[in-house]
């Protein structure tokens, strides 16, 4: 029974995660925080965190970690292929038609209205890491946390990548 829960876990994003990965992983979040309780909002955030740091795709990282923790090897092969099962099903059965239809002024205005709701599902995610962060840390960490990430991001570039990697030996040893 395990293994249908973390296939549908992981299903159901992977078909309504419109936009890839990012786009996905709120709704993960809501499958494997709220609905099952496998894990708390603050290690899928350090589970996020780490698969930012890895390269690939975010969304088989995860589904591969998480269902591995829930389900041992047997998961894990049942989350990525659950991940995966849309794109691939889609690709098979709908691949031409996307093709034919790809430079429609329809798709085009499809995929302009999408992209607000990918950027408040993202918002929402944000909101709860930041909260969990705050009753965690405390409001200074927290905001030390966020202000040196942006900066670092925003005026000089430094990979996300880095980032994470140094936010994680700062709360290895500092907190």
């Amino acid at each position: 029974m395990i293994y249908i829960d973390i296939f549908i876990a992981f299903f159901i994003p992977g078909i309504l995660g419109y936009g890839g990965g990012p786009a996905s992983i709120p709704l993960i979040e809501n499958e494997v925080v709220i609905r099952y309780g496998w894990m708390s909002v603050q290690e899928f955030s350090e589970i996020l965190a780490l698969g930012n740091s890895l390269p690939g795709p975010i969304a088989t990282k995860m589904a591969g970690y998480i269902g591995y923790e829930v389900g041992g090897i047997p998961g894990a092969v049942v989350g990525v292929f659950a991940t995966v099962a849309p794109s691939l099903i889609l690709l098979i059965f709908l691949g031409g038609m996307l093709l034919k239809y790809k430079d429609s002024p329809k798709v085009k205005r499809l995929t302009l209205f999408v992209q607000p709701v990918i950027a408040i599902l993202l918002g929402v995610m944000a909101w709860r890491f930041f909260s969990e962060s705050y009753e965690g840390i405390g409001i200074w960490q927290t905001a030390l946390l966020v202000g040196v990430s942006f900066l670092l991001i925003e005026r000089f570039k430094i990979h996300p990548a880095l980032i994470i990697a140094g936010a994680l030996i700062y709360g290895g040893f500092l907190l």
